[in-house]
């Protein structure tokens, strides 16, 4: 299996991924380990030196001023975790709090946080082991970073909250007494070191990242085909045009639909209509699916430098060289994940737009909505409800969470960036846009089986054929919901992208296609 060094290796949206699903194995190698049990040091001899240190002798937050004695100082570590556990809701999923860990070991393991080596090595067991804690999705204002879940995450350490194990929900005692563990020896600093960093957000984010992605992709695949239905024009998407305004997302969205069209004899049928232009929902899509494919290429950027930073607090540089700094602020990634989530509403926006349209009859050869047989039958009327009714729940998904900030911890905390909440929602729009464009795959494949028996480019046949593996052509009106969670199935099972060749690859493939 390939290696993934902690603390070393630079870590991408993707292959924390990877380590997440077992496909690649973090590990601690010679050099962090080194790293690691050297910046503990740093903190063992900052305690015997007597010297005030934020987080090392003195109390948290508000209580920065209050000095503790050394041997108060591992009871101090432990009621901190507790203290600090007070998120509510429900769990988040495995995998975002598999992440989580897999973020903190990497951030732990550069060295600047006085962690011990033996509690970096509890986590990594805890992820090899899939022992995955349960973590409250609400509680953290994003700064100083994510405490409450974080706080969550780490209960099991020594034995307390629950955790995912063997598919059963147990207590943190419950598995030391399963996988013969003890408790995890606490020293000073370790437990603001656990607690305080961005990975809360950050895990969020990689999830983003990965399933907008996917939605992006789906949305040029299912606008394609909506082209070819709907007889629109492929000039809108000439290279020419785009040279002249050169936004990158628009111009590689405009190089793959138009590599998507090409060799289609439905284009061809229709070269000498007298249509003189498209809705905008069909021309400008190189404008909108490539604005929403910018801001999530801002967002992985933007991620990638979060994954591999130190965020915690205080940062240890040395024995006499300690800082205590911001880097726990949750801002950077607050605003392009409300950015981001802004992306994804409007792909559905569009989305429920060409949706509408395929059902109007107004377009040559396709009935009135996409049923020959309507009046005893409401066809695809219903469907373009649910996508409306999703794509107003977005928009009231919309409001930025990081243009809130609600003072903390006695005015210590003036200013925080609530980006855990900026993460929530976009997640919650992003699965609704995953639904609008099952919708959209659904129509579309409806409206393309009237363009029979002209074909389109081997790319749409073969797109399309898939999707009727899985759904059949709807001659009267059946239970739609069935056929939209078979469609949603299609979007989440990634599928489609695989049948498309190479030729949709853009001079800016690696920018908007690997992360």
């Amino acid at each position: 299996m390939e290696v993934f060094n902690y603390g070393i290796d630079h870590l991408t949206t993707g292959l924390a991924l990877q380590i997440a699903q077992g496909q690649i194995k973090g590990i601690l190698n010679e050099t962090a380990e080194k790293r690691v049990m050297l910046s503990a040091q740093y903190v063992k001899d900052i305690t015997e030196h007597g010297t005030t240190v934020y987080g090392i002798n003195t109390g948290f937050g508000p209580l920065c001023t209050t000095l503790i004695s050394e041997e108060d100082t591992q009871t101090l570590q432990y009621n901190i975790l507790k203290s600090h556990s007070v998120g509510v809701g429900k769990p988040i999923s495995n995998q975002l709090s598999k992440l989580m860990m897999i973020l903190k070991v990497h951030s732990l393991a550069q060295g600047f946080s006085g962690i011990q080596l033996a509690t970096l090595q509890r986590i990594i067991w805890h992820i090899d082991h899939d022992a995955i804690p349960l973590v409250p999705e609400q509680g953290s204002v994003g700064a100083s970073g994510d405490l409450a879940p974080l706080a969550h995450l780490f209960l099991p350490l020594i034995g307390l909250g629950e955790v995912h194990f063997q598919g059963k929900t147990i207590s943190g005692q419950a598995l030391f007494d399963q996988a013969n563990l003890n408790s995890v020896s606490l020293g000073p600093k370790e437990g603001l070191a656990l607690i305080n960093g961005t990975q809360f957000i950050a895990a969020h984010a990689i999830e983003v990242v990965d399933r907008l992605h996917n939605c992006l992709t789906h949305a040029d695949i299912i606008g394609a085909m909506m082209i070819e239905a709907l007889q629109g024009s492929i000039k809108p998407f000439s290279p020419e045009l785009h040279a002249l305004r050169p936004f990158k997302g628009n111009i590689h969205v405009a190089h793959r639909v138009k590599a998507m069209l090409t060799g289609s004899q439905i284009l061809e049928s229709h070269v000498d209509c007298d249509r003189v232009q498209d809705p905008y929902s069909l021309r400008c899509i190189p404008q909108v699916h490539g604005t929403s494919r910018n801001t999530w290429s801002h967002l992985k950027s933007l991620t990638e430098i979060e994954l591999n930073a130190v965020t915690d607090n205080p940062i240890i540089f040395s024995a006499e060289d300690t800082i205590s700094g911001g880097n726990f602020h949750g801002q950077p990634l607050a605003l392009p994940l409300d950015y981001a989530a802004l992306a994804a509403a409007e792909l559905g926006n569009i989305s429920d737009r060409r949706i509408y349209l395929s059902l109007e009859g107004k377009i040559s050869g396709l009935p009135q909505l996409l049923m020959k047989d309507t009046g005893i039958n409401s066809g695809f009327m219903l469907p373009q409800y649910t996508s409306a009714a999703l794509v107003s729940e977005n928009k009231s998904l919309c409001f930025p969470a990081s243009a809130d900030s609600v003072p903390t911890s006695l005015g210590q905390e003036d200013h925080v960036s609530m980006g855990s909440i900026s993460g929530r929602k976009a997640l919650q729009i992003i699965g609704n846009l995953e639904q609008i464009l099952a919708i959209e795959l659904l129509c579309a494949a409806q409206a393309f089986d009237f363009r029979k028996p002209l074909k389109s480019s081997t790319i749409l046949e073969a797109c399309h054929a898939h999707t009727r593996s899985k759904i059949d052509h709807a001659e009267k009106d059946r239970i739609f919901a069935k056929d939209i969670e078979k469609a949603h199935r299609i979007i989440k099972s990634r599928k489609l992208p695989t049948l498309c060749d190479t030729t949709l690859n853009s001079q800016f493939q690696n920018e908007f296609e690997q992360y």
